[in-house]
């Protein structure tokens, strides 16, 4: 049987970390967690799993996973986040699959829930994703998406299993998700030279919407699939105003 390290970053986790130990702890030979200081009880609850529990100040999501990553014993890690928990049929997967590692990389779907509401239409499932790999071909990199990228094209394999992404418990926690990611991208871009014009800001946010919830049919998830494509409209609006509003403190500044 081969090991697994499973690593995991956390910042205020306390409602779910505890899920996430729970799903892992019979399939990982050690879990490593990464904290940016969380100031709730995230550390305590994660010290009665008996992880190896590590601080670090936050840059960005790809530096923290690195550095996570970094800490890890075994050459295989299972990369997670504090919301995500395996399913039973997932867990059994890489159970199967530790026996002996042949493969650079798995990869297996993740199913997301909506204020407590499954999501499989709206661009959001299968979302298959890369979390299981040997750690020395890959890294994350990007400031904003984090992408895992390999040295050599990795020789993939799927698992069948659901990963189980518990996102957005409530509309507050939504709008402040949507508020902090916009000011990440609208940052970002500003970086890189980006500019905006009114008129794709008040356009662009209604090709969002009928995006999401014509076209990738999230009608079909009722009103929790209405409600994710208003909200990705808004992410939209959000970046774009914000971004627009940076291009005109800056030019005003520098006048």
């Amino acid at each position: 049987m081969d090991k697994l390290s499973a690593v995991i970053i956390t910042y205020n986790e306390e409602r779910n970390i505890g899920k996430c130990l729970d799903s892992v702890k019979n399939i990982a030979d050690e879990i490593v967690v990464v904290d940016s200081y969380s100031s709730d009880k995230t550390q305590e609850i994660c010290e009665l799993y008996g992880v190896r529990f590590f601080q670090r100040g936050w840059d960005n999501y790809s530096a923290q996973k690195n550095y996570a990553n970094g800490l890890a014993s075994f050459d295989y890690v299972l990369s997670l986040d504090a919301d995500e928990i395996l399913s039973k049929e997932l867990s059994t997967s890489i159970e199967k699959a530790k026996e002996h590692f042949d493969f650079d990389a798995y990869k297996f779907n993740r199913l997301t829930f909506f204020c407590g509401s499954p999501i499989r239409h709206c661009g959001w499932y299968p979302d298959r994703k890369i979390r299981l790999w040997n750690k020395n071909h890959a890294e994350w990199k990007g400031s904003v998406h984090e992408n895992l990228t390999f040295d050599k094209d990795p020789k993939l394999k799927y698992l069948f299993g659901d990963l189980l992404h518990y996102t957005s418990s409530s509309i507050y926690s939504r709008v402040e998700k949507v508020n902090n990611y916009s000011d990440s991208k609208a940052d970002d871009a500003f970086v890189r030279g980006k500019s905006v014009s009114l008129f794709k800001i008040m356009l662009k946010p209604l090709f969002k919407f009928f995006g999401v919830y014509i076209i990738k049919r999230g009608f079909l998830d009722g009103f929790s699939g209405f409600l994710v494509s208003m909200f990705a409209a808004l992410d939209s609006f959000l970046f774009l105003s914000k971004l627009r509003l940076m291009k005109m403190i800056n030019n005003k500044n520098s006048k």
